[in-house]
């Protein structure tokens, strides 16, 4: 008679204690109205009697029963629903209801039962019970017995003093045995092991306040599954009798090992998707895997990798028969230890032909023991002198070896253990464990990639910086080079130490932006211009600018769009420094680049050449390039460092580190500085270069002024040669008398105003010229008829190598020849 949404929301059985009856003839009329009846709907008797129940209802609800009235009238069963009735203050009042039919007389000569009825009901008993504040209709006792003994869910009800006075049946699955075994025992005697005190404490909790504690998340081993770690949520009521005193605690168990366990793997999921590949190292990646995974999946791993992964070079394919050279990359054990295995992070992993762990290497695939027996004699690892050890011998009862495989390439293996918790591997654990290896070996690949980039980058720049500082007498010279961490990527830092004629030096200090092979590649172009601008023996200034139009020339020709290449030396800095040992002048020239710090000979003390006007960076079309040149009294030291040095720090940090004795080793000092004031892993290349001046002494350098006349040529010759004899260097005379007579004779010849020459006694003999002719000589190759231009030609021949310097108020010629087999 009624629909499904109200059976279900009825139910089977009610209690009529508490309902309140009615009594309706065949057609609805109210023939019986109770005091119970008009204190529930407000109306008295003398307003209902005679009157249609469907008066009593909302106008929707009245059809209802019209409509069940007429289904009815043939005969049936009784109805049960929900129905709404209007109460006599005017409000709507919802109502459970349930009519039972009473039937007339039966015909002559049937029996009871066995005949028809007769057309239609008689009278119909109605039962009203109030929905408000009632979920539903009142249960029987055997229905609610019915209902707690058939559900799934463990309950139990224990007294003030926490013993157990009724248990229903499904709690036993959680073990502790039948229901009646648990009464009058505590928790702690049903289920030994299991963190009893705990769970009590919240018992307690809830005796106290009366609070009820909901969704008590309990995670331990139990009794009935001693081998796996379960789940469960516990809630907690406190019952109380009539006059509000506590009898009891009501709980509920659920078991959640499943969600517990799903969320515990999503959760190590996210802790290795945080903590893997947090840099681009190999080996810590490794580390960072095993430390993921311990304790959360296994008890002890280790991660081996092959050593032309950890080289950063491409692996090579891998044989189940061959000897696969492998180093553990690394472990982590959940005790302080790990077990008696192979040695530890570094060391290699030899593993025999056909074992499992290169089986797995060389297939693919993971291999697993999810129980180990007593007679499995698997090969586990390897124990320190060569020996193999078996999974029992070392102490493991569950296994899996899973292969590290990233864009199609094997990079080695991860092994996971269990030893100390009891139960083992299973098949969601394997997944796992692929999962977390596949997230991890993505990222073992990318340091692996990055390795062998960095490694080219850094062999690039290093075969592009100095192997050694050569040799010269200007100043005693010490560097420092460290190149920057994994992640921020080998830079475009750059020293240089330039011998110059005249027993100069020229010093240089440099970087470019951007990192990697391309930043290796830009300081590599731009240290070859500079060496090539200090070939041509330019000021510090104009060196300076050729460099930056040749950078601005090179950035035009690159273009600007994204397929024009990567022009990096847009921007560059550079500092170019040029010291005379024989005048003690230091002239310097920057773009973009900072000042040197100068370290006092006398008392150590520190200052920067803060008057060094500082140009623009390389190719960005800024003002033109000045010097500053200062005369440095000797054993001065200069201190020149790109920006990398002072990235965690302040020049005032580098005055106080570069305050050491004077008699300091200067690569010590140049260590120690870097030290001081970088880590290990910079962010950014690092360069200092220190440079302690020297000046000649007055006796090796000798300089006479000559008036322009051609008759003086002889003199100068027998000059030269008497300074020769006093230094002891009489097998030079012949050559020494050509390259004067000839410099000497062309200044004369073809230049004006006063004409100098010197003599420098340093590595090499030199011998200066100087004019005031803008005008420099050419190298010519006369013919064999022709009566003059053969000066140059035969000084070329017969010196070292020979040039023009220009100055201000003039120019120099020099020539250089060797002090080979001469003491000086």
């Amino acid at each position: 008679m009624g629909t499904d949404r109200d059976s279900e929301v009825t139910g089977q059985r009610f209690d009529v204690a508490d309902a309140v009856p009615l009594l309706l003839d065949a057609h609805g009329t109210v023939t019986s109205w109770t005091r119970d009846a008009e204190r529930l709907l407000g109306h008295p008797a003398a307003a209902v009697l005679g009157r249609h129940a469907g008066a009593l209802l909302v106008p929707e609800d009245a059809a209802r029963v019209t409509a069940l009235a007429e289904d009815h009238r043939a005969g049936g069963g009784g109805w049960t629903g929900v129905l709404r009735a209007r109460h006599r203050g005017g409000w709507s009042v919802p109502l459970m209801v349930r009519a039972v039919p009473l039937w007339g007389s039966w015909p002559a000569g049937r029996e009871r039962g066995r005949g028809p009825r007769h057309a239609g009901a008689h009278h119909w008993v109605v039962l009203l019970s109030d929905m408000a504040g009632a979920p539903g209709w009142d249960m029987s006792r055997s229905v609610l017995e019915s209902m707690v003994a058939r559900s799934p869910v463990g309950m139990a009800i224990v007294d003030t003093e926490l013993r157990f006075v009724w248990a229903n049946a499904a709690l036993e699955v959680f073990g502790g045995g039948p229901a009646h075994e648990r009464i009058g025992r505590r928790l702690a005697e049903v289920q030994p092991g299991l963190d009893a005190e705990r769970l009590e404490a919240q018992m307690r909790q809830v005796l106290r306040t009366g609070e009820p504690v909901v969704d008590h998340e309990h995670v331990g081993l139990l009794r009935s599954a001693p081998h796996r770690e379960t789940a469960h949520t516990m809630s907690f009521t406190r019952l109380d009798d009539d006059a509000g005193r506590p009898l009891g605690v009501y709980y509920t168990v659920m078991d959640v090992s499943e969600r517990h366990r799903a969320r515990m793997r999503l959760a190590l999921l996210d802790r290795a998707g945080e903590q893997i590949g947090r840099t681009l190292d190999v080996a810590r990646t490794a580390q960072e895997l095993a430390d993921v995974a311990v304790s959360g999946l296994a008890d002890f791993v280790a991660v081996d990798l092959l050593d032309s992964v950890l080289r950063g070079a491409e692996p090579g394919p891998v044989r189940g028969a061959d000897a696969v050279p492998m180093r553990r990359a690394g472990q982590r054990s959940v005790h302080e230890g790990a077990p008696e295995a192979v040695a530890g992070v570094g060391a290699p992993a030899a593993y025999l032909p056909g074992t499992p762990p290169v089986r797995t290497l060389a297939e693919g695939v993971p291999w697993c023991r999810f129980r180990i027996g007593p007679l499995d004699r698997e090969w586990s690892d390897t124990r320190p002198g060569g020996r193999q050890a078996t999974f029992r011998e070392l102490g493991l009862h569950s296994v899996m070896i899973v292969p590290i495989r990233a864009r199609g390439i094997t990079l080695g293996i991860t092994t996971f253990f269990r030893s100390g918790r009891p139960e083992p591997f299973d098949e969601e654990d394997l997944d796992l464990a692929e999962e977390l290896v596949a997230r991890a070996a993505v990222c073992v690949d990318n340091a692996r990639r990055y390795t062998r980039e960095r490694n080219a980058a850094l062999v690039l720049q290093r075969s592009l910086l100095p192997r050694s500082l050569p040799e010269q007498d200007a100043a005693d010279v010490a560097a420092c080079y460290r190149p920057a961490d994994e992640l921020a990527g080998v830079g475009g830092d750059w020293y240089d130490v330039i011998p110059l004629p005249g027993a100069r030096v020229a010093l240089v200090v440099g970087e470019v932006e951007g990192h990697g092979i391309d930043g290796a590649a830009a300081m590599g172009r731009l240290r070859t211009a500079v060496r090539t601008l200090a070939d041509l023996d330019l000021p510090p200034e104009e060196v300076l600018a050729h460099l930056d139009d040749l950078v601005a020339q090179s950035a035009r020709q690159a273009g600007t769009g994204p397929d024009a290449g990567s022009e990096q030396t847009v921007g560059a800095r550079c500092l170019y420094v040029v010291h005379d040992p024989v005048s003690g002048a230091c002239a310097m020239a920057a773009a973009g680049h900072r000042a040197p710090a100068l370290v006092s000979p006398d008392d150590g003390s520190v200052r920067f050449a803060d008057e060094l006007p500082i140009g623009p960076p390389l190719g960005v079309n800024g003002p033109p390039f000045e010097s500053l040149t200062l005369e440095l009294p000797p054993g001065t030291v200069l201190a020149l460092h790109t920006d990398g040095l002072l990235a965690e720090s302040s020049p005032a940090l580098l005055g106080r580190a570069l305050e050491r004795p004077s008699g300091t080793c200067l690569d010590t000092r140049a260590q120690r500085v870097v030290d001081t004031l970088v880590p290990a892993r910079p962010g950014d290349d690092v360069v200092l270069l220190l440079a302690r001046t020297r000046r000649l002494a007055p006796g090796r350098v000798a300089d006479w002024e000559l008036p322009p006349d051609p008759a003086l040529v002889a003199q100068a010759r027998r000059t030269a040669t008497g300074q020769l004899a006093a230094w002891g260097l009489d097998e030079l005379a012949f050559t020494t008398e050509l390259v004067v007579s000839e410099l000497v004779t062309n200044a004369i010849r073809h230049a004006t105003g006063p004409v100098r020459l010197r003599l420098i006694l340093d590595r090499t003999l030199i011998c200066e010229v100087f004019d005031g002719g803008a005008t420099a000589p050419h190298l010519r190759h006369p013919r064999t008829t022709d009566e003059g231009g053969r000066g140059l030609f035969l000084i070329s021949q017969f010196t070292q190598r020979w040039g023009t310097r220009f100055l201000p108020e003039g120019k120099v010629i020099w020539a250089e020849q060797a002090l080979t087999g001469v003491e000086g």
